[in-house]
């Protein structure tokens, strides 16, 4: 697609990992030098991400004057500026617990952990692949579970995620929405409804922003649906073959300051 006429969008809409940010974690001076252009032409950028709170705040410095991000997959929308609530859209605990009951009849073999605004907690059986934080919980999920999840995460150590996800779907898709972001066997569940994409239509709404004048960038599953509701989209090139499929367009590698690339043409244009 070439630059449409005339055409500049009103909101910025960015995953962080495989995305924004550097397979090293990083936030290089380019795509910081970037996000400022977008903002000083009085353009919000909105960090969309389904990193929990905890590890969200580590890029929080780049989130600019607008100061929103959407974590947990849509799960909580984070007033950086304020530290406080703009929204939460949690997973209750009765309806988590029936999903993991589910899976676990569905799929043997299947352990759990929970994102809730209090922290982390793991089933025994979770073999997280990140450091876990000192005050994370570890017992079984009827029992670590209790308050509304922003997140649950379902972990499976012998099967494809792809294979996961569509006997999970299968088995629970009617109580919650599933996808994932991970090389591993890992789902990412959250209340009915909720994904990047709704979350972030409620925060256009409110800031008056229309999806046609919303540009967005993803490299994962759980960035198809953020990427299909954008009025224009990029996978990014080092993105999975589903995201790539959603996209209007594809950006240079995330490594290779894909998402700064682009807005350098679209805001300097």
């Amino acid at each position: 697609m070439g630059e449409p006429d005339g055409w500049r969008p009103r909101l910025v809409a960015t995953d962080l990992d495989g995305t924004l940010v550097h397979s090293d974690g990083s936030v290089t001076a380019r795509t910081r030098a970037a996000l400022e252009l977008v903002e000083s032409q009085g353009v919000p950028v909105v960090f969309v991400t389904g990193r929990p709170l905890r590890w969200a705040e580590e890029v929080f410095e780049h989130v600019g004057e607008l100061g929103l991000a959407v974590v947990s997959n849509g799960g909580l929308v984070w007033n950086v500026h304020d530290r406080r609530i703009e929204l939460q859209r949690a997973l209750a605990r009765d309806a988590g617990l029936e999903v993991c009951r589910r899976l676990r009849e569905a799929v043997p073999g299947s352990a759990f952990a929970v994102e809730m605004l209090s922290g982390l907690a793991l089933e025994p059986a979770f073999q997280e692949r990140h450091p876990v934080p000192d005050a994370s919980t570890r017992g079984p999920i009827e029992e670590i579970f209790t308050a509304p999840a922003l997140k649950l995460l379902a972990r499976h150590e012998e099967l494809e995620p792809l294979d996961y996800w569509s006997r999970a779907e299968q088995a629970a898709g009617d109580l919650a929405e599933f996808t994932w972001s991970s090389d591993s066997t890992l789902l990412e569940i959250s209340a009915a409804g909720v994904t990047k994409a709704s979350t972030l239509a409620l925060v256009c709404a409110r800031l008056g922003v229309d999806r046609a004048d919303v540009v967005a960038f993803g490299d994962m599953p759980n960035d198809v649906a953020m990427l299909e509701w954008a009025g224009r989209s990029f996978a990014m090139a080092n993105a999975h073959g589903s995201v790539l499929d959603a996209a209007d367009e594809v950006a240079p590698r995330n490594d290779d300051d894909g998402v700064a690339a682009t807005l350098e043409r679209l805001f300097r244009a």
